[in-house]
């Protein structure tokens, strides 16, 4: 067992997860951040990713986390993200992201930059609305 720390994940709507970890994988616009306890204090920008806890080395959570923050102080590790989704919540995500793409192959393939923009904002929001129950498969 490592030296574990504390970690708090809050997305705009609610509190998603507080506990502890021996080691946290977090996505951010550098690259992917491995953080262990007695980390050197930052402040980084997430960007959309896998985030993944550990215990025991062993991963207990995954979540897909959208823009935000993540600040890291020794013993404590703090992620701000906007959209958070939850790993039991992949599948029914996942299968209507790839029904919008199968609808909307030609189109997706003739993307100018701001198109794919579009279609990621598109994409949030659809894993959005199944998060809320807003809708379903």
């Amino acid at each position: 067992m490592g030296m574990r720390f504390h970690i708090d994940i809050v997305s705009s709507e609610s509190n998603i997860f507080s506990g502890q970890s021996d080691q946290l994988i977090v996505p951010t616009k550098q690259g992917e951040l491995g953080i262990h306890a007695r980390h050197a204090p930052l402040i980084g920008f997430l960007k959309p990713g896998l985030l993944r806890i550990f215990l025991d080395d062993k991963e207990k959570h995954s979540m897909i986390v959208s823009s935000g923050f993540v600040e890291v102080q020794p013993h404590v590790v703090t992620i701000l993200s906007d959209l958070v989704i939850r790993s039991d919540e992949f599948d029914s995500a996942a299968a209507e992201a790839a029904r919008y793409i199968g609808d909307h192959k030609d189109d997706i393939d003739k993307q100018t930059i701001d198109r794919e923009l579009a279609l990621q904002i598109k994409l949030y929001r659809i894993l959005d609305d199944i998060k809320q129950g807003k809708k379903s498969l």
